[in-house]
């Protein structure tokens, strides 16, 4: 009998994190990183919500609470929903989770059982690639183009659906993208998916960057579309808006609320529930005005950052660059540099075992960390299946304007450096 079970080889990882050890590693030789490689905000939690989180903790407000989330929240998130989206939700069909992540696992193992089929954007979040493959459930994604500002059309999605789809994954602003689904076309995905979908599919709505948009545009979100609050998961929380990851709070908005108490079972078994004194904080940010204008400027620097760093990395040989309408990334296309570089052709040459454990963005990105100090995702970080040929890197630019310049400095000698392209892999050996 094998020590593990077989389902944990279809886990996958979001190799934001896993990146860390790499960079140890260049940090320990005395190597200085400018890191693009984590999603959050470089901004700290505000000081009147920390004040409110510090507040409860010497009030005592530090047992066990509510599985779902403490009232008071659950309004909060219910007015806010309200004001934000025209939806009136019972704070019984809310749950509060620890971050954003819990309801991507939480609907999946809810709605999907094994051969079921589940289309989610790519490039997108690597966890829903992950968790649809650790359900046994067919990952089916739905591949953004650059060319079309990394959004997607009716058609586009009608073509996936099949009478197996069970959950149907949107994002937007997107993560690694920066892509933003307009009113127009969330509405006419709407239409594909009341046409072709019966009414127990469900729609997983990531609208964790709703709040990070760039040229005065506004958030939309489908489930506001005719017939789709009733089928659509919505989900969104604090890190990336109040930059509050470290706080780990989020939360799900279901259609029902006998679809919530199940979330709140798993919150039960889990996690048993969120500290209610980050609840309390999470709703102080809902709550207090002073919260919108710390995000309007935090958005105003993201914006100012994105209007330097797009030109540049348009102006670095072989590189080009959509311009991202919300969140905080940039998502270069590299595939001239990695044709100059001669990294497509090494991996093309590598041994097959080697070549399945990276690709010629992953080697072009460990080229920028290990020999230039640069620490960027590569495209195979955000959905692997059938990204063959594409040729992206993801830079968070949550980041400051002097590591923005700094960083492309470096970037601009690695794309043109080949004979140290070559050498790296003849020293680091990083594949086998």
């Amino acid at each position: 009998m094998p020590l593990l079970a077989g389902r944990m080889a279809a886990l996958g990882t979001e190799n934001a994190f896993k990146l860390g050890e790499d960079i140890q590693i260049c940090l320990d030789r005395g190597l200085d990183v400018v890191k693009f490689n984590l999603g959050e905000p470089d901004s700290d939690s505000a000081p009147h919500i920390n004040q409110v989180g510090m507040a409860a903790i010497e009030a005592g407000n530090s047992h066990y609470c509510d599985p779902a989330g403490i009232l008071p929240l659950r309004k909060a998130i219910s007015r806010f929903i309200g004001e934000t989206r025209g939806l009136d939700v019972d704070p019984k069909r809310i749950v509060v989770t620890p971050g954003a992540k819990p309801p991507i696992s939480f609907t999946l193992m809810t709605y999907v059982d094994p051969g079921d089929e589940v289309i989610y954007p790519s490039p997108g979040f690597p966890i829903y690639e992950s968790w649809v493959k650790f359900v046994g459930a067919k990952p089916v994604p739905l591949h953004l183009e650059e060319e079309r500002g990394f959004a997607f059309g009716p058609e586009d999605l009608d073509r996936l659906i099949t009478d197996r789809t069970k959950v149907i994954i949107l994002c937007s602003p997107s993560n690694p993208t920066g892509g933003v689904l307009s009113e127009e076309e969330l509405r006419g995905v709407a239409g594909v998916i009341r046409e072709r979908c019966g009414p127990d599919v469900r729609v997983y709505a990531d609208e964790i960057y709703e709040k990070i948009l760039f040229d005065g545009a506004a958030h939309h979100s489908i489930a506001c579309e005719e017939g789709m609050e009733a089928r659509t998961i919505l989900a969104s929380g604090h890190s990336k808006s109040y930059a509050m990851t470290g706080w780990r709070l989020g939360w799900a908005a279901l259609p029902t609320a006998a679809e919530a108490k199940i979330f709140k079972q798993l919150n039960i078994n889990i996690v048993s529930c969120v500290p209610p004194f980050v609840q309390e904080a999470g709703r102080e940010a809902y709550e207090n005005p002073e919260s919108q204008r710390v995000v309007d400027a935090m958005v105003a620097q993201f914006q100012r950052r994105r209007d330097w760093i797009v030109p540049a990395l348009n102006a670095v040989p072989g590189m080009r660059c959509q311009n991202p309408k919300g969140a905080f990334y940039v998502f270069p296309n590299i595939a001239g540099v990695c044709e100059a570089l001669g990294v497509i052709d090494a991996h093309a040459a590598m041994a097959p075992a080697a070549r399945a454990r990276t690709s010629p963005s992953g080697m072009f990105q460990m080229f920028l960390l290990y020999r230039y100090g640069v620490a960027t995702m590569d495209r195979n970080s955000f959905g692997s299946i059938g990204a063959e040929g594409q040729h992206y890197l993801r830079l968070s630019i949550a980041t400051s304007m002097a590591n923005c310049h700094e960083g492309v400095a470096r970037i601009e000698r690695a794309a043109v450096d080949r004979d140290g392209f070559a050498r790296f892999l003849e020293e680091e050996k990083l594949w086998g």
